[in-house]
């Protein structure tokens, strides 16, 4: 609980990966995925559920066997990639609420994708949250200009062209305007922007700026790239 808000944590972890078979529980330095996350759920305090919504029963045990609560099976009707946030985190509210006999005013999503997540980055997002009176808030990181949307291409029957066609006029890297992306380390929602708005941005949207390394892990390539961060702290400061 944080200023009278409770708060529950959900943790969304499907079994239906495509590019890594069961991504949520491989490892890296000997823990699964959803291990990193449980493990890091233990320190926060102000947590006072947490539970993971998952549609397979092995990524459910491996949850339980780190301390992470799986008092569901998400149904099928909400499985699959062609699902979205917003209804496995209303489905996880209410039948948490229907279980514990609560309302819980703030919810947080923590994918097990982002093992670089720290305590602090949680707390922040969270403390925003209430202290700004937001509906949301996302962690995101700056984009490089190299990935910036005027800078992008598309190449159609052969055809070269621009994205945007604004990207035309982009001489220089100081002419764009910052953009940011998710990056995957935390999203905080209120109750009411998940069941009564139906939305995870919500009309008063905030974003908690992200200096530290960050990896949305979706391929092999991540998981090593993750991997050697974390066994060369000091390389990557």
């Amino acid at each position: 609980m944080y200023k009278g808000k409770k708060i529950i944590a959900v943790v969304p972890a499907r079994g239906g990966s495509k590019g890594i078979p069961l991504k949520n529980i491989q490892k890296i330095n000997g823990v699964p995925l959803v291990g990193w996350v449980a493990k890091l759920i233990k320190e926060l305090s102000f947590v006072d559920r947490a539970v993971v919504s998952t549609d397979h029963s092995k990524i459910a045990s491996v949850c339980e066997s780190y301390g992470l609560s799986a008092p569901f099976i998400r149904p099928v009707e909400i499985s699959g990639d062609s699902i979205g946030d917003l209804e496995v985190l209303a489905h996880a509210v209410l039948e948490m609420e229907k279980q514990d006999g609560v309302k819980y005013d703030v919810v947080l999503m923590l994918q097990p994708t982002s093992p670089l997540r720290t305590v602090d980055h949680v707390m922040a997002t969270t403390k925003k949250l209430i202290d700004e009176d937001l509906d949301s808030v996302w962690t995101v990181s700056p984009t490089e200009s190299k990935a910036h949307p005027l800078k992008q291409l598309t190449l159609t029957d052969n055809k070269l062209d621009y994205y945007d066609p604004n990207g035309a006029d982009i001489i220089a890297r100081q002419q764009l305007k910052t953009v940011y992306h998710r990056n995957g380390i935390a999203y905080a929602f209120t109750r009411s922007c998940l069941l009564e708005g139906k939305s995870i941005m919500g009309k008063r949207s905030g974003a908690l700026v992200i200096k530290d390394k960050a990896v949305s892990i979706d391929t092999r390539e991540d998981m090593g790239h993750v991997e050697w961060i974390l066994n060369h702290p000091a390389g990557n400061k």
